[in-house]
């Protein structure tokens, strides 16, 4: 009433699975840059250089497979950004087309479970890595520390996650800024210590551990955040440029871990006692390189980039659960989720033993195979149709997506069956059931020389990707060939 601007209220967001009215898809495709740039510009890129080289490649060889890794993966979700600008309904929703309105259930528990993973292994990274930072500094990093660093980080997430869409783009743009200058500040102070000889002196691995370390960072990155694409694009208006989409999708993502990644390669060739810190914390094990005056700057840029990724798992995994069948309000689903990243975290920090990487590429691949078939498929999908989703349909097994589709499901479980065939995790015991094909395909089996390779990952995608558009073209165009209700 005075002529001034009234500041925006911090409210909780309402929309979940349903498709969002046309009065709220506002804006254009650059806006996607920042929650994609902030969810990936963690420090913890600079840990990957330390995972890559413990693959047995060299710099030029791991640069190569990072640097491509990251762009091609983070280039799939981007073409599945494409899905929620044309049916401004969440990625698992959207998935219905496919797998049908009940059968989609079973990609969306798949999805659930691996962005609870992901930000339960954000926070617990967050965590160790203030304890770190804070025993550095003489401030004591014992259990009072963890359990404070913990409740403080699980309170951003949650939050984040429960207020919703709106806050989360808040969010992601100060973290965007704030990050991207501190790692930054980070590499120009670490850099000047690198040990060319010793970085370049490393000898080049064989095509096997080479294509190993590439599946790795593929589904380290881009793989991992597939399933939640569509989950940002779909608050855009139909006219929204698609290039655009993919364009701004694939760039923000792709270009916050790229220099972290480059960077980190260079320090962790530079000292195999480094290497060795962080296969245990990856984050707070780089505090060491720093002076006392950057630690306190180098927890705020650890923290917020980690946050940054999990606030976007815990509002897409709350996507999922509801996708999933759960009857249940968006924020109470993104609160059950913090409960579980909690728990979760506590094992983490305070229970387990052993390498924290270990446990982590395991994981990372032993979903990142099924992932990987229903990427195939949404993707294999997507390209088939020509029309826009038929939105009303996308929440009724009687319409044109039915209840079940089984040659998607089918997809899924050979794709499954085959990837984890050809994978393996030897240094986790709970995993040593894997890689059951690689002897019968003359792969050398689970000692072989293509042990590590991680194929399964590859042929999951392939089989998803090329059997639906070589079975499904006549079921999508039967679906489209279809007059939904309201248009009769």
């Amino acid at each position: 009433m005075d002529g001034r601007t009234p500041s925006p209220r911090v409210t909780v967001e309402t929309n979940g699975i349903n498709v969002i009215a046309e009065q709220e898809r506002t804006g254009t495709p650059r806006q996607l840059f920042w929650p994609w740039f902030g969810a990936n510009v963690s420090v913890l890129g600079l840990s990957y250089g330390s995972f890559l080289f413990g693959f047995g490649i060299s710099f030029w060889q791991a640069t190569v497979a990072g640097l491509l890794g990251i762009v091609a993966s983070f280039l799939l979700c981007g073409l599945i950004a494409i899905a929620g600008k044309r049916g401004s309904a969440p990625t698992l929703v959207l998935s219905r087309a496919a797998f049908g309105v009940r059968g989609n259930r079973v990609p969306a528990l798949l999805s659930w479970l691996l962005t609870v993973g992901w930000e339960t292994a954000l926070t617990a990274l967050a965590t160790l890595a203030t304890a770190t930072v804070f025993t550095q500094l003489g401030w004591g990093g014992g259990t009072g520390t963890q359990v404070v660093a913990l409740l403080v980080v699980a309170g951003l997430v949650v939050a984040g996650g429960v207020l919703g869409f709106e806050v989360i783009m808040r969010m992601q743009r100060v973290i965007t800024v704030v990050s991207g200058v501190l790692t930054m500040a980070f590499l120009a102070l670490v850099l000047p210590d690198v040990d060319w000889s010793a970085v370049t002196s490393a000898p080049a691995g064989s095509t096997a551990v080479f294509v190993g370390a590439l599946v790795f960072v593929m589904t380290g990155y881009g793989l991992g955040w597939v399933n939640a694409a569509a989950d940002y694009s779909r608050y855009l208006p139909r006219s929204a440029s698609t290039r655009g989409v993919v364009g701004w999708t694939t760039f923000g993502s792709a270009l916050a871990p790229a220099l972290p990644l480059l960077g980190g390669l260079l320090l962790a060739g530079s000292s195999p006692e480094l290497s060795a810190a962080v296969g245990a914390d990856p984050v707070g094990a780089l505090g060491e390189l720093l002076p006392t005056w950057f630690l306190v700057p180098f927890v705020v840029v650890a923290v917020l980039g980690l946050v940054g990724g999990a606030v976007m798992d815990i509002y897409s995994s709350g996507l999922a659960l509801l996708a999933a069948g759960v009857r249940v309000s968006r924020p109470v689903a993104a609160t059950v989720d913090g409960v579980l990243m909690v728990i979760g975290a506590i094992w983490v920090v305070f229970v387990a033993s052993g390498d924290f990487i270990v446990e982590f590429q395991g994981f990372l691949i032993t979903l990142g195979v099924p992932i990987a078939a229903w990427a195939g498929i949404m993707l294999a999908d997507l390209l088939l149709r020509r029309q826009d989703y038929a939105e009303p349909e996308l929440y009724d097994p009687r319409g044109r997506y039915g209840s079940v589709q089984p040659v998607p499901l089918v997809l899924l479980a050979l794709g499954t069956a085959l990837g984890w065939g050809l994978v393996t995790n030897g240094l986790a015991e709970w995993l040593g059931w894997q890689g059951y094909l690689l002897g019968p395909v003359g792969l050398g089996g689970t000692e072989g020389s293509w042990a590590y390779a991680n194929l399964g990952v590859l042929v999951s995608l392939a089989v998803g990707f090329l059997g639906t558009l070589a079975v499904r073209s006549g079921a999508v165009r039967a679906q489209e060939d279809l007059v939904s209700p309201d248009q009769t």
